[in-house]
């Protein structure tokens, strides 16, 4: 990921180049208006992008939210930098649980995600950039694992969120679609991952529209 910030918050300047970094570099100058915000299952389960601090503060405040799950992972930039200090100050659990919006889901970061949801404090909020694709498959293997139906769960990977099913990110639903057609009414979701899911198979199987992988990856910068 592209960066200016050098990681460190303490002095002004450092916090100067945080805040550009974030704004500019990794666009949460569009996110301040644009919070693709929406529950998940009420009172349990939120999703939005990025959140900045103090959007950050204000979901806490309004929905009680006691985790945070950030599906970019750790990175260099300002924003992340500045969502784990947030996080601290307002006494949240942090959990990292990355994923790519462009690439078949891991198995183990599956598994990983499911021993997150089973043991988190509710009320969470999920997020990765933009909370369209990441944010989209999280909050669907989360109603998964509550007993949704697979087209119940689908729709969390939506054009509403701005989820575009024809570019890179969605392989992220034909993972969905490979557990209907392989698993759902004779494997729990979590014993289809374990033992039958196959990315590899996923991958060469799924191919996205030139013209949207590349709005997708260049315009919209998805991860």
């Amino acid at each position: 990921m592209d960066t200016i910030f050098r990681g460190d918050l303490s002095t002004r300047r450092g916090r100067a180049l945080a805040w550009i970094d974030s704004l500019f570099i990794d666009h949460a100058l569009i996110r301040l208006a644009w919070t693709n915000f929406a529950p998940v299952v009420p009172g349990r389960l939120y999703r939005c992008n990025h959140p900045t601090p103090g959007r950050l503060a204000a979901i806490v405040r309004r929905h009680r939210i006691r985790t945070l799950i950030n599906l970019r992972g750790r990175t260099a930039s300002g924003s992340d930098a500045l969502s784990r200090e947030a996080a601290a100050r307002l006494g949240l659990d942090f959990i990292d649980a990355p994923l790519k919006s462009s690439a078949p889901p891991p198995r183990e970061r599956i598994l990983h995600l499911l021993d997150i949801f089973a043991t988190m404090q509710e009320p969470a909020l999920i997020h990765c950039k933009s909370g369209a694709d990441r944010a989209g498959l999280a909050a669907a293997i989360y109603l998964l694992a509550r007993g949704a139906t697979v087209a119940q769960a689908a729709g969390q990977l939506s054009l509403r969120h701005g989820h575009i099913a024809g570019a890179e990110a969605g392989i992220l639903g034909a993972f969905l679609q490979a557990y209907a057609r392989a698993g759902e009414g004779r494997l729990p979701f979590r014993n289809w991952v374990a033992t039958a899911y196959d990315p590899a198979a996923l991958r060469n199987a799924h191919n996205g529209h030139a013209a949207l992988r590349f709005l997708a990856s260049r315009v919209l910068r998805r991860e």
